[in-house]
């Protein structure tokens, strides 16, 4: 019998989610700016339809995903289930397809209100669960992005909105013109800035958190290895990112091995150890999880359910 998996309200959204998410940044494919080589539809598919098995009741995915591709996967992968088995859906807008399937940012309203039309067709929902801006850029275009967003929640084609990768001053300026419901920032055991002022700050104004990458993009997996780095495909990111390369890899590997030992004692893999850190915060509601097969699914699973002790989190942080 499959265990329950935790959940938590997201926020003052009134969304009780999973603690653990589907995170469909890997399986919009290669052949972009920031994809991660290739990828088989059919393995996306079974991955999502796993994870949903599994408990899993939310999915973050985005249109820049393969500009569209991950959406439509997203949306295939949720044909012919019922409305009470059917996850939340989480995707984002203000990234488009650019020069050589480059990303190019735009936070006009006409771009934005055209964006979630096009998401809600790819993904064959009638509304979207959240709306996210997903990078604040330009910078001096995120009140007309945020404006747009709230215009979207207020016509009901989207039903909470908010924001990812914006900074606390950011997060005030946008506040004046309609709450910011939830923030999703990058934050793993390899991207901790958000601790000392954005993460505070959200718990102070009760936005829900749903952190990407709490895997640091599967470098803190366990499964990652010099050779399989020094095999990535050319158009996968993470082969020219400072985390996948000296001298930083030595480090990261090491941790990997603090992870591996505290995993030994709950009977898991060093990915649900470094996603339970992630949600072992008290701002942090979730952790979008990246799945691109649905065997990755069940080892990662029990994290949401992982609650580590004060002595477990000093050995994995070296302390």
């Amino acid at each position: 019998m499959q265990t329950q998996l935790e959940t938590t309200k997201l926020g003052a959204t009134g969304m009780e989610i999973t603690r653990i998410g589907f995170g469909a940044w890997a399986i919009g494919g290669g052949g972009w700016e920031f994809g991660w080589g290739h990828q088989e539809d059919d393995a996306s598919v079974q991955a999502i339809q796993r994870a949903i098995e599994l408990g899993v009741n939310w999915i973050d995915t985005a249109a820049a995903y393969g500009f569209g591709h991950s959406e439509q996967v997203v949306g295939q992968a949720l044909q012919g289930l019922t409305a009470d088995a059917r996850p939340y859906v989480f995707t984002k807008c203000s990234l488009l397809e650019g020069a050589g399937r480059s990303v190019r940012h735009n936070l006009n309203r006409d771009s934005v209100l055209a964006e979630a039309e096009a998401s809600i067709r790819r993904l064959q929902v009638d509304a979207i669960d959240l709306y996210q801006i997903h990078w604040p850029n330009p910078e001096a275009d995120i009140e007309e992005g945020w404006s747009a967003l709230a215009e979207l929640k207020e016509q009901g084609l989207v039903r909470h909105i908010g924001v990812s990768n914006f900074s606390v001053e950011q997060l005030r300026r946008v506040a004046e013109i309609a709450p910011v419901e939830t923030l999703q920032p990058p934050y793993s055991l390899v991207a901790r800035e958000i601790e000392s002022e954005l993460l505070p700050y959200a718990e102070r104004e009760g936005i829900g958190v749903i952190a990407y990458s709490p895997m640091g993009s599967g470098l803190l997996s366990g499964g990652m290895t010099r050779e399989r780095i020094n095999g990535f495909p050319d158009d996968d990111w993470r082969k020219r990112h400072p985390n996948f390369n000296e001298p930083q890899l030595s480090a990261h590997l090491a941790l990997v091995e603090r992870l591996r030992t505290v995993g030994e004692r709950y009977d898991t893999v060093p990915g649900a150890v470094a996603v339970a850190w992630v949600l072992a915060g008290s701002a942090v509601d979730g952790a979008i999880v990246g799945f691109r097969g649905p065997d990755q699914v069940a080892p990662i699973i029990p994290a949401a359910n992982l609650h580590l002790t004060a002595e477990d989190i000093a050995e994995i942080e070296g302390r």
